[in-house]
């Protein structure tokens, strides 16, 4: 039976989340993604016409899978809606654990593209808006008398956890967030 392997803009997806992951967008040039993925420059420019919008797709698989293994942890959960806010940090940690404490991908792709027209923001912006929607959601159930404001700083506290955990290379830092969310959470 014959083996398939993946095409080229798969191999090509797959070769620059791996080296963002480990080395940072703009520090891995098209070359060394070429070589890894094992394709012609010319796939590049077929697939994805260039090495920003690589960067979207790879960002967009990432947000993809990120949603898919959060409904994945609530599955169940719709009557706990602080279950679902500590499900966030929960794979937040795992995530960063995972990566080697790099950071949060989102995060890193808004610094490495400030601009806010590029397209790297925009995907960045929508996934940020979905993690507010659920922490809101959440708020909204428990009947919370300001669910927007507390929505903006369990977001701050979110993100404040991720750069704790990139800069101490440790996940304690997005475990104590998480108490700190559920505290915002609960008060009135």
């Amino acid at each position: 039976m014959p083996t398939t392997t993946a095409g080229p803009a798969q191999r090509l997806l797959d070769a620059a989340a791996r080296l963002f992951d480990r080395e940072g967008i703009r520090a891995v040039g098209i070359d060394r993604i070429l070589a890894t993925a094992g394709v012609a420059r010319a796939s590049l420019y077929q697939h994805y016409g260039s090495k920003d919008a690589l960067v979207t797709a790879y960002l967009e698989r990432a947000d993809r899978n990120d949603r898919s293994r959060y409904r994945q942890s609530v599955r169940g959960l719709d009557d706990d809606p602080l279950g679902r806010i500590r499900a966030a940090f929960d794979l937040a940690a795992a995530a960063a654990r995972r990566r080697g404490y790099r950071g949060c991908l989102y995060l890193n792709a808004a610094t490495e593209f400030p601009g806010p027209a590029s397209p790297v923001a925009a995907v960045v912006a929508e996934h940020r808006a979905r993690q507010r929607t659920v922490f809101r959601e959440a708020l909204v159930q428990l009947g919370h008398p300001d669910p927007d404001e507390t929505t903006a700083r369990i977001q701050l506290v979110y993100d404040g956890g991720l750069a704790g955990s990139k800069a101490e290379r440790s996940s304690e830092p997005i475990e104590r967030a998480a108490g700190l969310a559920i505290a915002m959470a609960t008060s009135s």
